[in-house]
């Protein structure tokens, strides 16, 4: 048996993991990601100005990521519905829920970065929430497509 399979299965590891030989992946996948990062850059931006507005106004960093988060929410589930994933015919409320509890999921990766990048590592507040909607962004979409918008 090859190194790099397992004995159980005779498959590679990366096939246990579903994660797709990238030279593989029908060109259709890679215009997804691309209608789903740009979706997520305009929520993006609706996010980093609604959190900068609601703490120039004194609100707490915290509840204005909730608040900031709410609203790109919005924005990113009719996009993604009708233009990313182009799954209107499902049920839009089924569709809502799912997509609503991925994106807390989401939300609370973000805000356990958020508060570590402004607490422990010292950042200000705008920057560490740029940062942290980056980094969950990979999960996001991984949800989002095998689960919400499947």
């Amino acid at each position: 048996m090859p190194a790099n399979q397992t004995p159980a299965s005779g498959r590679t590891p990366l096939a246990l993991l579903r994660i797709p030989d990238i030279r593989k992946v029908p060109r259709s996948d890679w215009m997804q990601l691309i209608r789903f990062l740009a979706v997520g850059l305009s929520g993006y931006v609706v996010n980093l100005l609604v959190f900068w507005i609601a703490t120039v106004a004194g609100m707490h960093y915290i509840p204005a990521a909730v608040v900031a988060f709410a609203i790109a929410w919005l924005n990113n589930f009719a996009l993604n519905r009708h233009w990313t994933f182009r799954a209107a015919g499902e049920g839009m409320l089924l569709q809502g829920l799912r997509y609503l509890l991925v994106c807390l999921v989401a939300l609370g990766a973000n805000l356990v970065i958020l508060h570590f990048l402004v607490v422990d590592a010292g950042l200000g507040e705008l920057y560490a929430q740029a940062i942290a909607i980056i980094l969950v962004t990979p999960l996001n979409y991984l949800l989002s497509r095998r689960w919400s918008f499947r």
